[in-house]
């Protein structure tokens, strides 16, 4: 149990810097979905679309090197070595990309249909970005997670009051101001929100300064083959999430006809956030579980631990799951401000379920990691962007991003039940399977219930979730009075 105590230590804290700035976030969401500060549903559709290519070309430019370093800073005995030769490679990469994109940026904007202003933008945010993976890696393997949760705190901090300053004061400052009035320009609201994110970028490498002073630029040409070769099944299975995770936005402006593709994104995108409570626990969790299967894999029967880890994920995944289910109708006008976006609610229950099911998929993945057979986690990320891929094109013509929503938990659910298959096969890990079932079970079936049979119906919500509650508190006991008396 010390090792699961320290397990949820660093959780806690890796969970602040992850949970705390996405939580901030969510103040972008009502501010872009409130009336006057975008123009219509459609703008913020527009926006959508840009970000999910922008998390197509962030796994693009990362090129599962954070994983790789992750696995060869634990391996290795020569650290300096995995540092420099990571850091040396990230540079010369991001660098290039930059060099060709900017030349080709006019193509680009003209090949997927999207203002080559926005174009720009995104190149100059996707080279911070990747200029930051390393020493945001190193900062996390080498325990110090509250240099990374104050810097990842930071970005999101000044990006969001750069935000409310574009969106809300420029236009009120430049009427009194003539300096405000040079900054001010009418109808540059898309483009204020992505200056805003290169600013917010450009600080934040800043701050990696140190870490770039310090590093020894030696590169191992062996080490990096190496490290290559662990990378790039990662680098496919990120580029098949990403296909997961947002590529269903670009389809629906490609498939839908365009008087209503970006409205419908825009309805879509908006609701979609209020899922990201199961998404900030998931990633929380597995922020702080990678460091720790790694540095434990060779420990005393390190299988147990994971058990118990997945058996906890579960558990609180299932209640974090009815209960938002439940209060959705009350969470909705917090988070997507304007009534003309809650068409879409539909999709919550779905897109919960989908990310419930990812978390329990990175649980799994820990198989093929710790026996660096990362080429499945590339074959079954591949499998689950087929499903995504097929049911899109199959289905978003006749029912729209209600296709995409129930495409996204087909193909994460597939993803997650291949992983438990071949993790049995090749790294066998005593998981409790009968307890999870139930709990996943039941709390997806008393969600739908709740939901599309008595929703808004508190009396009958509540109830549900205080029997579960029970549930899961009754038939945990023994761990949590375990975990509270250490």
């Amino acid at each position: 149990m010390s090792g699961l105590k320290n397990l949820f230590k660093q959780t806690f804290i890796y969970g602040l810097a992850t949970v705390l700035p996405r939580m901030l976030s969510f103040l972008l969401v009502p501010l872009y979905t409130t009336k006057g500060v975008l123009s219509s549903v459609a703008e913020y559709g527009e926006v959508s679309v840009i970000f999910s290519y922008f998390v197509l070309f962030n796994v693009v430019l990362a090129y599962g090197m954070e994983t790789a370093f992750f696995r060869f800073f634990n391996k290795e005995d020569d650290k300096e070595s995995v540092t420099g030769t990571s850091t040396i490679s990230l540079i010369i990469s991001s660098f290039l990309f930059f060099a060709l994109a900017l030349l080709f940026q006019n193509q680009i904007a003209n090949y997927i249909d999207i203002h080559v202003k926005y174009i720009n933008l995104v190149i100059w945010i996707l080279l911070l970005d990747a200029l930051a993976i390393i020493p945001f890696a190193w900062f996390r393997a080498t325990q110090r997670p509250m240099r990374y949760a104050f810097i990842k705190i930071l970005n999101v901090v000044i990006n969001i009051s750069l935000n409310l300053f574009f969106l809300l004061s420029l236009k009120k400052l430049a009427v009194n101001s003539s300096f405000f009035e040079i900054l001010y320009k009418p109808n540059f609201e898309i483009s204020y929100i992505f200056i805003a994110n290169v600013m917010a970028s450009a600080i934040t490498l800043l701050f990696m300064v140190p870490f770039y002073s310090k590093v020894k630029y030696v590169f191992n040409n062996e080490l990096w083959k190496s490290m290559m070769r662990y990378a790039f099944p990662v680098l496919i299975a990120g580029v098949a999430f990403s296909i997961n995770e947002t590529f269903d936005r670009i389809l629906l402006k490609e498939l839908l006809p365009p008087d209503i593709a970006e409205t419908d994104i825009g309805m879509y995108s908006a609701c979609y956030k209020i899922s990201l409570f199961m998404t900030l626990f998931a990633t929380a969790y597995r922020l702080g579980i990678e460091p720790f299967f790694f540095s434990h894999a060779k420990s005393v029967n390190p299988q147990k631990n994971y058990a118990i880890i997945l058996e906890f994920f579960v558990a609180l995944g299932s209640v974090i799951l009815l209960f938002v289910v439940v209060f959705a109708d009350i969470l909705k006008p917090i988070i997507v401000r304007s009534e003309a976006y809650w068409e879409a609610m539909w999709v919550v229950p779905i897109i919960l379920i989908a990310n419930f099911c990812l978390g329990i998929y990175h649980n799994l993945s820990v198989w093929y990691k710790i026996t660096d057979k990362t080429k499945f986690g590339a074959y079954i990320s591949i499998v689950g962007a087929i499903v995504t891929l097929v049911i899109n094109f199959m289905f978003i013509k006749i029912y729209s991003y209600k296709a995409s929503a129930v495409a996204t938990l087909l193909a994460y659910a597939v993803m997650m039940v291949l992983s438990y298959y071949y993790g049995r096969k090749y790294y066998p890990i005593p998981y409790n399977i009968k307890k999870m079932s139930l709990y996943l079970m039941l709390s997806i079936g008393l969600s739908v219930l709740s939901f599309y049979e008595f929703r808004a119906n508190y009396v009958i919500g509540i109830s549900m979730l205080i029997v579960f509650l029970g549930i899961i508190g009754f038939s945990e006991r023994k761990q949590l009075k375990q975990l509270i008396n250490r």
